[in-house]
This record gives C-alpha cells, sequence and structure tokens, in this order.
C-alpha cells in the first residue's frame, strides 16, 4: 500500500507471505491507512522499525508481529479503550464488524501480537541475559542460589474489574509476589508472567496492566524476563517471582526461639480496610482505598532483617495472626503479641467510624494483602525505624494477644 496509489484494504501492491491468514482481515485489525507503507524485501529499514520490540516509542504492533516478513510502519498497536473494566452490561465494548471503530483486542491482535506489544511496556535489567522472545529466559544468578515463589490472582477472587483498573492490577499482582521474595531476606529480581483472559479483552487493557507489572518492578530494580498467554473465560494473571539472596542466608519460617523480639515493617490493616470500604460503596478514606487496590511494601526491609539476624519472617498476606501462626507452627514456639504496640493508624479509626465503628484493631490482627513483612530477631538486636516491636517469643505453642490464646479471628481462606 503506497500514498496516492488509490489501494485499499485488502488490494496491496503486491502478494505478502500470509501464510493461513486473509489480507483483508489482517488490513482492517491493523486500521491501516493512508500513511502507511509496506515496505517490499530487500528494502532497507531505519531506525525505530517495528522488529525492534526493545523500543516502546517504535512502530511496534504493524503486521511484522502477526508473522509476516515485511515491515509494515504504523502507530496503531492499541486504540483507545476503557482502563478500568466494569462488569455491568457487555464486558468489554467489542465491534464484531471490524471496519467499524472500536478497541482492538487480544484475539484481534493474536498471541505474537500480543507478546510484542506488551513486551515493549515491560522492564529489563542487567541480569538478564535472554529476555522475553525465546523459548525460556536466561538469568544472571550472582549469589549462585536462586529464591523461588508463585502466585495466582482470579478475576472476581483477587481482584475485580470494577473496583481495579489494569494498572493497579498489574501493580498489585508484581507488589504480593515480589514481597515473597523479599520475605526470604533476598533482593527481587525477575517476574515470569502467565496471562490468560477472554478473547475479546481489550489490548489496552492487558497494555496498561503491563505498565502496572513495570512500575512495581521498578521500585526494586525488578525486570520481566517473560511468561505465557493463553485464553480463557476470565482474566488470571499467574505470576513467578525470582530473587537472590546476596551471600546471606535464607530466613525461613522455622528459626524463631524463645527470648527472640517479634517486630513488623509496613502498614497492617490498610488493604482489608479498604476492601471493607470497597464493598460499602464508600470512597474514604482513599488512603485505605489506594493500600487494597495497589499495596506498596517495602522491600528493603527483607534483605535488612536477613543482615541483622533475624531468625525467622514471613510476608503478611493472609493476616497478621495467621501468618504468626506459621511462624508458631513451624519454629515450635508461642507467640505473645502486645495490641497496646500494634499500629492502629487515625485513618483506621476514620474508617471505622464510617463503616458504624467497627474495631479497627481486628483489621490489624486479622486483615491481610498489605504485605508488610513480620520477623523475628534475637534479643537485644538494634533494629532500625522501619521495624516496629510488637511482641515476643515463648516456649509453648500457638498465638496469644494480651495473653490470651487468639483464637476468635482468622485471616484469608482462599476455600
Amino acid at each position: 500500500m503506497d500514498d496516492g496509489a488509490g489501494q485499499g484494504p485488502g488490494d496491496a501492491g503486491y502478494a505478502l507471505n500470509l501464510g493461513d491468514h486473509e489480507l483483508p482481515e489482517i488490513i482492517h485489525v491493523a486500521r491501516l491507512g493512508p500513511d502507511d507503507h509496506v515496505v517490499g524485501p530487500g528494502d532497507v529499514l531505519g531506525q525505530g522499525h517495528p522488529l525492534d520490540i526493545a523500543d516502546a516509542a517504535s512502530d511496534l504492533g504493524g503486521l511484522a508481529h502477526l508473522g509476516l516478513h515485511e515491515d509494515v510502519s504504523l502507530d496503531h498497536a492499541s486504540s483507545p479503550g476503557p482502563h478500568c473494566l466494569r462488569p455491568e452490561g457487555p464486558r468489554y465494548p467489542k465491534s464484531k464488524d471490524r471496519s467499524r471503530e472500536g478497541p482492538i483486542t487480544v484475539s484481534d491482535l493474536g498471541e505474537f501480537g500480543l507478546i510484542a506489544a506488551l513486551a515493549a511496556r515491560l522492564p529489563q535489567a542487567p541480569g538478564t541475559l535472554v529476555g522475553i522472545g525465546d523459548d525460556a529466559a536466561v538469568l544472571a544468578a550472582p549469589d549462585g542460589r536462586v529464591v523461588a515463589s508463585t502466585d495466582i490472582l482470579v478475576e472476581n477472587r483477587h481482584f475485580r474489574l470494577d473496583w481495579s483498573s489494569a494498572r493497579e492490577i498489574g501493580g498489585k499482582a508484581a507488589a504480593q509476589n515480589l514481597a515473597d521474595i523479599a520475605a526470604m531476606g533476598a533482593v527481587p529480581t525477575a517476574l515470569l508472567v502467565g496471562l490468560a483472559a477472554p478473547g475479546d479483552l481489550p489490548v489496552a487493557w492487558a497494555e496498561d496492566m503491563a505498565a502496572g507489572l513495570a512500575e512495581e518492578c521498578s521500585r526494586v530494580g525488578a525486570t520481566v524476563a517473560g511468561g505465557d498467554l493463553s485464553g480463557a473465560p476470565l482474566i488470571m494473571l499467574a505470576i513467578t517471582a525470582l530473587g537472590d539472596l546476596a551471600g546471606l542466608a535464607p530466613v525461613t519460617r522455622s528459626g524463631a526461639r524463645p527470648g527472640d523480639l517479634v517486630a513488623v515493617s509496613g502498614v497492617l490493616g490498610h488493604s482489608a480496610a479498604g476492601l471493607a470500604l470497597l464493598r460499602a460503596g464508600l470512597t474514604e478514606p482513599a488512603e485505605l482505598l489506594a493500600a487494597h487496590r495497589w499495596p506498596r511494601p517495602d522491600y528493603a526491609a527483607g534483605p535488612d532483617a536477613a543482615r541483622r539476624g533475624a531468625t525467622s519472617m514471613i510476608d503478611v498476606s493472609d493476616g497478621l495472626l495467621q501468618d504468626l501462626g506459621h511462624l508458631s507452627e513451624q519454629s515450635g514456639v508461642r507467640i505473645d503479641v502486645a495490641s497496646a504496640q500494634l499500629p492502629v493508624r487515625n485513618t483506621l479509626r476514620a474508617a471505622a467510624d464510617a463503616l458504624g465503628d467497627p474495631d479497627p484493631l481486628d483489621w490489624v490482627l486479622a486483615g491481610g494483602e498489605d504485605h508488610g513483612l513480620v520477623a523475628t530477631f534475637p534479643p537485644g538486636t538494634a533494629l532500625t525505624g522501619r521495624w516496629l516491636v510488637i511482641g515476643q517469643v515463648r516456649e509453648g505453642q500457638g498465638v496469644w494477644v494480651d495473653s490470651q490464646r487468639s483464637e476468635r479471628l482468622s485471616g484469608w481462606n482462599h476455600f
């Protein structure tokens, strides 16, 4: 197709190698216009052409990414689409007639076109020796050991499209996995991301989700090294996080000893309070809603705890009491928590008032998904301001609050 040649969609100037694809369908999907050009085999490609998927400013999303050998200059990888999808009515605005305007969907773009579009928005780090685009990633492991964790997020189970934007969902997915690496005392280095989604999901949503992943990874210098795509009735994210111990011993759940201090890093109860506000249709305090939609863990606290000799540690994802229960069980100790030392901030009290005065301490004790860290330290350990001592480890078993065994509150249970 060339300017002024009088050609339209389906009237290419020469035959393209399409395999099993039909040209008119692809031309309509790609939104070719009068300013777009088909470059013939043998033509010289300039800088910034769409084959360079590392160049986010390039004409990414051209026909080259749909399996063609010809290079096409396009700026239409995604058309404007909703950033926060809502389940009311049609799940996604979609036009069956591709001659009409409407958001390009993942089905329109295809697997390899979507991979290329997402790759341009994902971070790369110096430790990535082979990244997105090959059969597997190759990452440097300076320590000689690799810390690995995995997690799954399912639409309407772990996030709702009418409560969170695509970017927030991507950021939250990254945060909860990177926090697991920090809880071992390691530095997060990479994510592998699996995305399953309906074919009518707008590409713009997937791109915004990838932007959230990239933003959260950038907070700790991690990369997205690869992943997989699949069709599914609902949106699902399966993420594997990798990390490096930098010469330190891993901090497990089984090392707590009687006499140790119990300390937390980060907020407690904010995500649970935000969830309660969303369920009630309230919008204030906005800080708590933001904490639920996109937690911001202090990743450096994990390696800091390891350097200070932490004897055990866990990410507070299912609730403080429930996660302390894992430390108690695996270490064979009793953990005493003093409620007066727990951080109950004014925003939590304001949310409790707005919701009819529930006890904000319940959110602190049983609310999950803040992804702060709780760790045990030998007595006398000098802790920085990022750590708040909330209790002590003793002989015995179970988790106790104010000298009473805690049985009335439990955290998150997937089933």
